[in-house]
C-alpha cells in the first residue's frame, strides 16, 4: 500500500444499493477517504399511492418520489412538502411543483415549518415503513387530520456486513450512519456473523458519525457512542465531517 493510501481514513457508508451508494462512495473518495460501501437498506415497494384529497402531502425521500412518479400519482391542489433539498430536487425532476422545504432537513424541522398552517387540514405523509414517529406526532399535535401511506419497506440486503467484519478487526476509522435503520442493520449483520461484541469494540476506536438526532438517539439506545452529529442533515455534510474527524484521529 502506498503512503497516501495508508494515510487515508477507512470510512464505511450504508446507503441503499443503487446510485446513492455509488454517489456516496465517490463523495468519500473525493474527500481523501478509503470508502467501504456496505448497503444496509433495500427497497421493497408496497405499490400503495398517496391519497389525492389531502390539503398537504409530505414526501420524505427520493425513493418515495420515484415510486409515486412511476405510479402516475398526481397531488391535485395539495401543498407539496419535501423534507429536504434532495427530495425536493427529485420531485422537480419528476415534474412536481414543490411548495415547502423546511430550513432544517429533519422531521422536527418539517413539523416546525408546518405547525402554524395545518390545524384542521388533511395531511398525507407518504414514506417508508421506518419513518420517524416525530413527524406524525408533531403534525397531530399541531391539529392536522393525518393519514400515512407506506410506499415501501426497508429491509437488510443479503450479504451485507463487510463493515462489521472490518470493525471487528479494528480496521475502520469512521462510519457514516444515515438513518436509525442503518444502525440497527449494522448491528444485526455483526450479530449474524457472531461478531457483535468485537464490532462494538472496534467502533470505540472509530469515528461514529450520524446524520441527525433521531439516528443519534437510536445509536445511543443500542449502546453506541456517537462522536458527531452532522451540522446539516445531508450526506455531503456527514461525509465531510466524519472524514475530517477520522483524519484528525489518525494524526
Amino acid at each position: 500500500m502506498d503512503e497516501d493510501a495508508a494515510d487515508s481514513p477507512t470510512v464505511a457508508v450504508f446507503r441503499p444499493d443503487d446510485e446513492r451508494i455509488e454517489n456516496a462512495t465517490e463523495r468519500l473518495e473525493s474527500l481523501g477517504a478509503e470508502p467501504v460501501p456496505d448497503p444496509m437498506l433495500a427497497v421493497e415497494p408496497t405499490d400503495a399511492t398517496p391519497r389525492t384529497d389531502a390539503d398537504y402531502v409530505v414526501l420524505t425521500s427520493k425513493t418515495g418520489v420515484e415510486l409515486v412518479a412511476d405510479a402516475g400519482w398526481e397531488p391535485g391542489d395539495a401543498t407539496v412538502c419535501a423534507i429536504g433539498p434532495a427530495t425536493a430536487d427529485r420531485l422537480r425532476t419528476a415534474g412536481y411543483a414543490v411548495d415547502l422545504v423546511p430550513e432544517e432537513y429533519t422531521s422536527s424541522g418539517l413539523v416546525a415549518a408546518l405547525e402554524g398552517q395545518v390545524d384542521g387540514a388533511r395531511v398525507e405523509v407518504a414514506r417508508s415503513d421506518h419513518g420517524s414517529p416525530v413527524l406524525l406526532e408533531g403534525l397531530e399535535a399541531a391539529g392536522a387530520y393525518l393519514h400515512e401511506t407506506i410506499l415501501y419497506r426497508l429491509v437488510r440486503p443479503e450479504g451485507s456486513g463487510r463493515s462489521a467484519e472490518l470493525a471487528a478487526e479494528g480496521e475502520l476509522d469512521g462510519l457514516c450512519f444515515t438513518s436509525s435503520l442503518t444502525v440497527e442493520h449494522f448491528l444485526e449483520a455483526a450479530a449474524d456473523r457472531g461478531l457483535e461484541e468485537r464490532a462494538r469494540d472496534g467502533l470505540a476506536d472509530a469515528v461514529v458519525g450520524v446524520i441527525g438526532e433521531p439516528t443519534a438517539e437510536t445509536a445511543r439506545e443500542h449502546g453506541l457512542e456517537v462522536d458527531l452529529v452532522a451540522s446539516e442533515a445531508t450526506f455531503e455534510r456527514l461525509a465531510t465531517e466524519t472524514v475530517d474527524a477520522a483524519s484528525a484521529n489518525g494524526e
